[in-house]
């Protein structure tokens, strides 16, 4: 828009002459500056304006014209229907008429050759004379590549975080995969040993051995002990203080093992496991809940 609004010199004609030191001041300043009358007419331009009109002018042949707001309104209504000229067209004509003090918008200007952003400031001269409004544009490209930048980079690191945030999930799915597993297979190993093995091992140890046999046996128990060890140590690490045929009963009774079957076993009364599972249970917490014995020796596991 500021590459449209200046007549030969830059000015219009029969506006009010600033002094020396204004215009210096004016010419100073980066932004695009012009100095409009209550009818929109460009009154003063400061060289930054001026320079930049030139530009325009041999990038696009732009007619001259003295009068920003029809240059707005003419964009306005063009071909194209410029909504950013509409917009400063109607926040102008509300500073100018008092309506407000001050106006401001940003805005993109790009070239076929070139991306440029614009921020336009419009202020209220007070009090009004034959200078109403102030109309500035700053180039704000570099701030705007720098927000694109920062917004492209943004949204990478969000990309990434979620690719994260679901490698993350996927792994903790895997993790709870691998634990439910590895219970599973150590109350596999524990009930086969309690199943298959330690029922024959013990009739065999009623059973008339010589001292080698026997030996060979305790070898047996022993190994097969050490395997269900992890059951028992995560027993042990809760400080529940179980004796042997204790820790046994329990191990049986994990594993599913009814009173009549371990007491078959384990060549003792029903009455015994019976006592045995008693202080299992008070040893665990339990003599006045209501919970299951095997489901809660399954929840150490």
């Amino acid at each position: 828009m500021a590459s449209q609004t200046n007549d030969n010199n830059g000015n219009s004609r029969g506006r009010p002459q600033l002094s020396s030191f204004d215009r210096t001041i004016l010419d100073s300043l980066s932004a695009h500056i012009a100095i409009l009358d209550r009818h929109g007419n460009i009154l003063e331009t400061n060289r930054a304006w001026q320079q930049f009109g030139q530009q325009g002018e041999a990038q696009q042949a732009a007619p001259k014209v003295i009068n920003y707001l029809e240059v707005c309104d003419t964009a306005a209504q063009g071909e194209e229907k410029d909504e950013t000229a509409r917009k400063a067209a109607r926040g102008i004509r509300a500073v100018i008429a008092g309506d407000l003090d001050e106006f401001a918008m940003d805005y993109p200007c790009h070239s076929p050759t070139q991306q440029m952003w614009f921020y336009m400031r419009v202020v209220r001269i007070e009090p009004p004379s034959s200078y109403h409004a102030v109309v500035s544009h700053e180039d704000i490209t570099p701030l705007k590549l720098a927000e694109e930048k920062v917004r492209i980079r943004e949204r990478d690191l969000e990309a990434k975080s979620q690719g994260l945030e679901e490698a993350n999930t996927a792994l903790k799915v895997i993790l709870r995969q691998r634990e439910e597993d590895k219970r599973m297979l150590e109350e596999k190993v524990v009930a086969n040993i309690q199943q298959l093995c330690a029922p024959y091992i013990e009739k065999l140890g009623a059973t008339r051995l010589d001292p080698r046999q026997k030996a060979y046996l305790e070898i047996i128990d022993e190994q097969l002990r050490e395997i269900i060890s992890p059951f028992l140590q995560k027993m042990s690490s809760l400080n529940m203080v179980l004796t042997p045929t204790e820790l046994h009963v329990a191990s049986m009774v994990k594993t599913g093992r009814a009173t009549k079957e371990i007491a078959e076993i384990l060549s003792v009364t029903t009455n015994a496991i019976d006592f045995h599972r008693k202080n299992i249970r008070k040893k665990l917490g339990l003599n006045n809940r209501k919970t299951n014995l095997r489901s809660y020796l399954l929840s150490l596991s």
